[in-house]
């Protein structure tokens, strides 16, 4: 007899919807975050959505303020710059670190990961992939899993969530950029890589990945803040 799984507690799915509708930029930089308008919008009390929101702030996605409340953490190109400084520093330690003690498993998983995130990005009509919400799952779960065979918790839950951070740019971005950039073919090349255990090809690769994301926010966002 199959078991059907437990849904997640209250405040895991509010947390999750949350956290979908900021890094899609439903609530949009800068916006207030009334407890109240929210309760109607999700469906909840406001017990679940004020723990939700806090656990949203320490993920740097919501502002807390004593006075003002909730907001939505406001976008910068300096913010941006250093959310990308750590993720420079973090991710290629944990990339280092699973292409030195990663096993077949591991390796399996990198594959699989990749195979699923470009079968989507075939699938998908010209235009900013990351902006399809399927495309954008599949995206963080091929990054989180080439860094997987970290031994620490820790540093991959901090990967995890400045990859988050870095993502409510991405799409804040993609929705004006004027021509899109496949990624496919970084994705190939970072995975290749690594799995072939060339640590300094990988990180290269990884380095210029992200570095990427960092120029096209720096002449972008300037532009949709004037």
């Amino acid at each position: 007899m199959t078991t059907v799984p437990a849904p997640p507690p209250l405040v895991e799915q509010t947390v999750s919807r949350l956290r979908q509708a900021l890094l899609s930029n439903v609530h949009r930089p800068g916006d207030k975050l009334k407890v109240d308008h929210l309760r109607e919008q999700y469906g909840c009390s406001s017990s679940p959505l004020r723990e939700a929101l806090n656990r949203l702030t320490y993920e740097g996605l919501v502002i807390a303020d004593e006075r003002r409340g909730f907001r939505v953490a406001p976008i910068s190109v300096d913010d941006f710059n250093d959310i990308t400084r750590l993720r420079l520093t973090l991710d290629i330690q944990a990339l280092e670190e699973s292409i030195a003690i990663g096993d077949d498993d591991w390796e399996a998983r990198a594959v699989a990961s990749f195979y699923r995130l470009q079968k989507v990005e075939d699938r998908l009509p010209d235009g900013p992939t990351v902006l399809n919400s399927e495309w954008a799952q599949l995206h963080k779960d091929f990054h989180m899993t080439l860094l997987s065979a970290s031994t620490s918790p820790r540093l991959l839950q901090t990967c995890s969530s400045l990859f988050d951070q870095a993502e409510r740019y991405r799409r804040f971005s993609a929705a004006h950029r004027v021509q899109p950039r496949s990624k496919s073919g970084e994705h190939e090349a970072i995975l290749n890589a690594t799995i072939g255990r060339n640590r300094a090809e990988a990180t290269a690769l990884l380095t210029g990945h992200i570095t990427r994301t960092q120029q096209d926010i720096a002449m972008i966002v300037p532009l949709l803040m004037e």
